[in-house]
C-alpha cells in the first residue's frame, strides 16, 4: 500500500514538471513572454487601412491623370486637325470669327486661293485662277473639297509670333491665318488645262522620285467664284457633266491597253525566256472562244513580245493572257493597289480588278488587254507609271509641300514617304525598254525628239459599242533618269495616239522649256 501511494506521488509530481515545461519560452514562463510584449494600440490597425486606401487612390488618380495628359497630347498633335475639319464640326465657324483664312499657294509662288475684305467687312475667297485649280484647290463655299477642306485646320490655324497676336487682338484686327504650299506648278497646271481643252477628262502630273503631284486638271469644270450663282444648274447637271466631280481621282475607266504593261510583266515573270515569245497576227484572233479584233483590224504580222507592246496588238496580248496563272496576275495587280486603298488622303474612288482563278476562262482575254470589268483612275494609273519610272518604287503622293505663317516661317514640311517596292529595279528596266519602243516605233511616235527621251504607253479604252473609246496615255521623261510622269484621260474621242498623246507632248514640252 505504501509502495502503490509513493508511486502514484512520484507520477504526480512528474506530471506537474512535464506541464512547467511546457509552458516554458526561450527558459521563461509563458506568461512573463506574454507580459514582455509591447501592448498593441486600438487603433493602429485602422489608421494602417485608410493609408494603404488613400495611396491606392492616389495611385489610380495619378494613373488617370497620365492617360489624360496621354490622350490630350495625341489629339493635339494627330487627331485635332482630323476634328477640327469635320463638316459637323461648329468650331469651324467660331475659327473663322476669330482668324482670316490663310492663302493656298502654288511651288512657284502663285496665289491659287485667298481671302478678301469688301468695304462692308466681308470677307470674300477668290479663286485668282478661275476654274484652272477647281478640282485640286477646291472651293470654300456650298461644302468645303479639295484642298480648302483637307487644309481647313492649317488654314484656319495663325502661328504668328505672340506679339503680333496681341498687338491685331487689341487693334480689333483678326489673326491671319497659315498658309498652305502646294507642290503644284502654275506653267504646267496650265498647259495641262490648256491641252485638254474642252474634251471631258483628266490629267495627273507626278514627280516620280518624290510622289509630288505637280498638277492636276479635271473637266468639265467651273468657276468657283462664282459657285453661289452656279450651284443649282451644278446639282441638276442636266447636261451629264458631273462637273463637280474630280475626275483625276474620282473617275473610274477602263485601262485600255495601258494595262498591257501588267500583263507583260506578269509573262515574263512566269516565262524568263519571254524574249522567245513570237506570235503572228493577221488583224484578229479567237482565244478562249471569244474573238479580239486589233485596233481597226490591222494586221501586224510576226512580232515578238516588244515589238507585240510596241504596237499595242490586242490579238498578241490574248495569246501571251490565256496562258498566265491567274492566281499569280491576281497578286500582281493586287500589289499595285487594284481593289486596295492608295496612300493619300485625297478623295478618290478604288480600282478593281475583277479577275479570279474562279473567274470564266471568256473573261480573260478581254481582262489582260484592259477591257473587261477592270477600272482604275488616272491617278492610279499615274501611280503606277511613276512606280516604273522610279525603279519599282512607289512613292506616296502629296500636294503639300510646307505649312508657313504670314512671316514665311516654316511651321510643318512635308517629307517624301516610299509607300512600298513593288517590282525590282531590273524588271522596271525591262519595262521602261519596252515603253521607250512605244515611242521610238509604235503608237507614240510623235512624242519623238531630240532634247529628251519619252517612255510610254497608250491606249484606247472602249466602253460602249456606239461611243468612241476613252484615249490614255501614261508615260515619263527622260527615260534614262525620269523627272517628271503624266496619265492622261480623254473621254470618248477615238484613240490615245490621236488624243491623249499631244497632250502629254504639251506638259512634256513645257517642263524642259522651263527648266
Amino acid at each position: 500500500m505504501k509502495k502503490e501511494k509513493v508511486k502514484r506521488k512520484t507520477q504526480l509530481n512528474k506530471r506537474k514538471k512535464d506541464y512547467k515545461s511546457d509552458q516554458l519560452i526561450g527558459g521563461k514562463n509563458v506568461d512573463d513572454a506574454e507580459r514582455n510584449q509591447p501592448e498593441e494600440k486600438p487603433g493602429a490597425t485602422k489608421k494602417e487601412q485608410t493609408n494603404k486606401e488613400i495611396m491606392l487612390v492616389t495611385y489610380i488618380f495619378i494613373g488617370l491623370l497620365v492617360l489624360v495628359l496621354a490622350y490630350i497630347t495625341k489629339f493635339m498633335i494627330s487627331d485635332s486637325s482630323e476634328v477640327i475639319n469635320n463638316a459637323y464640326n461648329g468650331r469651324q465657324d467660331l475659327l473663322s470669327e476669330q482668324i482670316i483664312r490663310g492663302d493656298i499657294i502654288s511651288s512657284d509662288d502663285k496665289i491659287l486661293a485667298h481671302t478678301v475684305t469688301e468695304k462692308n467687312g466681308k470677307e470674300k475667297r477668290v479663286y485668282p485662277y478661275g476654274s484652272m485649280f477647281t478640282h485640286i484647290v477646291g472651293r470654300f463655299s456650298k461644302g468645303k473639297t479639295g484642298l480648302e477642306a483637307s487644309e481647313n485646320f492649317h488654314l484656319l490655324t495663325s502661328n504668328n509670333n505672340a506679339i503680333s497676336k496681341i498687338f491685331r487682338e487689341l487693334s480689333g484686327e483678326k489673326n491671319i491665318g497659315d498658309n498652305i504650299i502646294t507642290t503644284l506648278d502654275s506653267e504646267l497646271q496650265k498647259a495641262a488645262y490648256n491641252a485638254l481643252g474642252n474634251y471631258k477628262g483628266a490629267v495627273v502630273v507626278t514627280e516620280p522620285a518624290s510622289g509630288k503631284i505637280l498638277a492636276m486638271v479635271s473637266k468639265p469644270d467651273y468657276d468657283p467664284n462664282n459657285i453661289d450663282t452656279l450651284w443649282e444648274d451644278l446639282l441638276e447637271d442636266s447636261d451629264n457633266n458631273s462637273a463637280l466631280i474630280n475626275r483625276a481621282t474620282q473617275g473610274l475607266y477602263p485601262p485600255g491597253s495601258t494595262f498591257k504593261i501588267l500583263t507583260a510583266l506578269e509573262y515574263m515573270k512566269e516565262n524568263p525566256d519571254y524574249k522567245k515569245y513570237t506570235y503572228n497576227c493577221v488583224g484578229k484572233g479567237k482565244f478562249n472562244n471569244v474573238t479580239i479584233n486589233c485596233y481597226n483590224n490591222k494586221v501586224h504580222g510576226k512580232e515578238d513580245i516588244k515589238e507585240s507592246f510596241a504596237k499595242s496588238c490586242n490579238s498578241s496580248f490574248a495569246n501571251i493572257g490565256i496562258t498566265l496563272d491567274i492566281s499569280s496576275f491576281r497578286k500582281l495587280c493586287d500589289s499595285f493597289l487594284f481593289n486596295a486603298p492608295l496612300p493619300t488622303n485625297l478623295v478618290y474612288n478604288q480600282s478593281s480588278f475583277v479577275l479570279t482563278k474562279k473567274s470564266s476562262k471568256t473573261e480573260i482575254p478581254q481582262t489582260v488587254i484592259g477591257q473587261g470589268k477592270t477600272q482604275i483612275t488616272p491617278l492610279h494609273n499615274a501611280l503606277i507609271v511613276s512606280t516604273i519610272a522610279n525603279g519599282g518604287v512607289m512613292m506616296k503622293p502629296y500636294v503639300v509641300d510646307h505649312i508657313e505663317n504670314q512671316n514665311g516661317n516654316i511651321i510643318k514640311k512635308y517629307m517624301p514617304e516610299i509607300y512600298k517596292t513593288i517590282i525590282t529595279p531590273d524588271e522596271a528596266g525591262i519595262l521602261t525598254d519596252f515603253m521607250t519602243e512605244v515611242v521610238k516605233h509604235g503608237t507614240a511616235t510623235s512624242l519623238k525628239n531630240d532634247n529628251y527621251t519619252v517612255a510610254g504607253k497608250t491606249g484606247s479604252a472602249e466602253y460602249k459599242e456606239d461611243k468612241p473609246a476613252h484615249a490614255w496615255f501614261i508615260g515619263f521623261a527622260p527615260a534614262e533618269k525620269p523627272e517628271i510622269a503624266v496619265s492622261i484621260i480623254v473621254e470618248s474621242v477615238g484613240t490615245g495616239s490621236e488624243y491623249a498623246v499631244p497632250i502629254a507632248s504639251d506638259i512634256f514640252e513645257t517642263y524642259f522649256n522651263n527648266k
